[in-house]
């Protein structure tokens, strides 16, 4: 049983990959409860206390913080997971298959909205998504596309989370409001010897290697899933 943060992290090490939250796309996840479902009554485990220890909330910005190995963002079904350092380089060969995201951009398999993030990250070591608003142009009334197109980026693994910070007023206080996640290219988070080793790696060697490793963790797991887990 997960009793902490240093058996998830054990883990997580060990299986390569995890959904952030409960196991309801059916393929695997190290806590097998959401957020707003009860945790097994002899489980210490529990969202939202705060405890970084046996809060599950508090353990994805230790990951981005303390470990720099493994990847949080939404990047299974559109929703949050971890991907450890080991196993990136297949993903990235399974779904951006050694494409730049220009050149996706320019197959029209980005939005535009897309590119707009794109391009205030770029060149950057990391952006508040406050600041990508800012920077970006971004309105109001942009809030849904804004939101599809930050999802679209992570699950085609061209951005990621890389922390969270505070927004700070002209007067340099800061706001008594939720923290905002810091985003940076993938490139910027893992740099070049992530994506060296993706170029060794075909798009379908990366996904065997992948499929074989959920059928080890999850013998049940189905293939419609595994292929949509994969490719994203």
């Amino acid at each position: 049983m997960i009793k902490g943060y240093e058996d998830f992290l054990k883990v997580l090490l060990d299986a390569g990959f995890s959904m952030g939250g409960g196991n309801d796309e059916g393929i695997y996840t190290t806590i097998n409860w959401n957020w707003n479902e009860s945790p097994p009554c002899d489980s210490p485990i529990e969202w939202h206390t705060g405890n970084k220890d046996t809060d599950p909330w508090e353990w994805r910005i230790r990951v981005l913080k303390e470990e720099r190995g493994i990847a949080y963002a939404k990047l299974f079904f559109k929703k949050s997971g971890y991907i450890t350092k080991q196993w990136y380089p297949y993903f990235l060969a399974a779904r951006r298959e050694g494409r730049t995201f220009e050149e996706t951009y320019e197959d029209g398999k980005m939005s535009h909205f897309a590119k707009r993030i794109y391009d205030v990250l770029a060149g950057k070591e990391s952006v508040p998504v406050h600041d990508i608003k800012q920077t970006g142009g971004f309105t109001k009334e942009d809030k849904s596309g804004f939101d599809r197109a930050l999802t679209e980026l992570q699950m085609g693994m061209f951005i990621t989370m890389c922390g969270e910070a505070q927004r700070i007023s002209l007067k340099g206080e800061e706001y008594n409001t939720w923290p905002s996640m810091v985003f940076s290219t993938t490139e910027k988070f893992f740099g070049a010897d992530v994506f060296k080793d993706a170029e060794g790696i075909s798009k379908e060697d990366a996904i065997g290697k992948i499929r074989t490793q959920i059928l080890k963790i999850n013998p049940a797991a189905q293939e419609k899933k595994i292929m949509k887990f994969i490719l994203g």
